[in-house]
């Protein structure tokens, strides 16, 4: 199987399966001298991990990070970082029944026309468990911005029909609501929500904002290396994520240009922009004002109501997805979202040092 690495300086390499042994990811290309220990992978992992309330799987799961490699008395060598986490409350047995099935909204079809074969033990690398890699990845990658002044923030703007105004933002409630919403009174309403969707056996989506801080301007390559296009990559090579946009992002096409420019000027001599409608990105290239996009996120597909299917004999019939699932995927995902936005930084930080001679002759000379 290709494809289970992105980056170019900065490197992530996830791998493992949901009912494997373990699953973990490989970092190749973070600087030596970064301070880095297994608490401050913790920290991110605990904010994806399952069963923390009702909105989330009950699967039991630690989410223990152990790293194996490329770390030495709290310091990053500068060699691969390998990093392990242990699958340890697997009920293989819950997926029996739809081993002969494929799962409407899953990945169950694609993969056996592709592969021939597929683990139906949870998806095997279709899992959401498999996000587990990109968030130890994100962790590194996020101390490794930290010392440059950068911070990634991402949060839940809506789940199902509640959406909260941008000008009724109140960041600091996001870890108070357990849905990582910044807004109490909406995390409540969507909270409401989801309980009636759980009633009716069905679950929810929602949309998940994530803003970039402190970028220098001139970060991206203006091609195929766009900022954009590869935060776009990133975010939609995440599970579930059907939609990306960046600033106005689709309202963009309804407005006028006299609207949508940013205009510049100067403040206490620096380049500004008066407003933020390109979502500080300007040809694929950062422009220095926050770096901000969305990302939709599907319902969850594995809904105990009945559903129509086929079976891998090519007959028809109907399904009922039973074990443990969450009824809605935003709120773990928010880690997931900030995790791959620091890699796809961090990896484009490290490529712009050598973009130009003058970049060049500070290192060596």
């Amino acid at each position: 199987m290709a494809g289970s690495s992105f980056g170019k300086e900065f490197q992530i390499s996830t791998w493992g399966e949901s009912h494997g042994p373990g699953i973990g990811v490989v970092i190749d290309g973070c600087p030596s001298g970064l301070s880095l220990c297994a608490s401050d992978i913790q920290k991110y992992l605990n904010r994806r991990k399952p069963g923390q309330n009702a909105y989330t799987t009950a699967r039991k799961e630690a989410d223990e990070a152990e790293i194996l490699s490329g770390v030495f008395e709290g310091r990053t060598t500068g060699t691969p970082i390998s990093i392990l986490v242990r699958n340890t409350d697997q009920r293989s047995h819950d997926y029996s029944q739809i081993k002969e099935c494929y799962r409407p909204g899953h990945a169950d079809y694609t993969f056996d026309v592709k592969y021939g074969f597929r683990d139906y033990r949870g998806g095997g690398r279709s899992s959401g468990r498999e996000t587990i890699g990109r968030v130890a990845g994100g962790a590194v990658a996020s101390a490794l911005l930290k010392e440059l002044g950068i911070t990634v923030t991402a949060y839940t703007k809506a789940i199902g029909p509640y959406e909260i105004p941008t000008e009724e933002y109140d960041l600091s409630a996001i870890s108070s609501s357990p849905l990582f919403m910044p807004h109490l009174g909406y995390s409540k309403k969507a909270e409401a929500y989801l309980k009636e969707c759980m009633e009716k056996k069905d679950s929810s989506g929602g949309i998940i904002e994530c803003i970039i801080e402190g970028m220098p301007a001139g970060i991206g390559e203006p091609v195929f290396q766009k900022l954009d296009a590869l935060l776009a990559h990133a975010m939609l090579s995440i599970g579930s994520v059907k939609g990306f946009e960046i600033g106005s992002g689709f309202s963009a096409s309804r407005s006028k240009g006299s609207l949508n420019n940013d205009a510049f000027f100067m403040d206490e001599g620096k380049i500004v922009k008066k407003t933020n409608h390109a979502g500080g990105v300007l040809g694929g290239m950062s422009d220095g004002s926050p770096v901000l996009f969305r990302v939709a996120i599907k319902p969850t597909p594995s809904i105990s109501s009945m559903q129509h299917t086929v079976t891998s004999g090519l007959e028809d019939t109907q399904i009922s997805i039973h074990g443990r699932h969450d009824p809605v995927i935003v709120p773990r995902a928010v880690v997931v979202v900030e995790s791959m936005a620091a890699v796809t930084v961090a990896d484009l930080l490290l490529q712009n040092m050598h973009s130009s001679m003058d970049g060049v002759r500070r290192f060596y000379l």
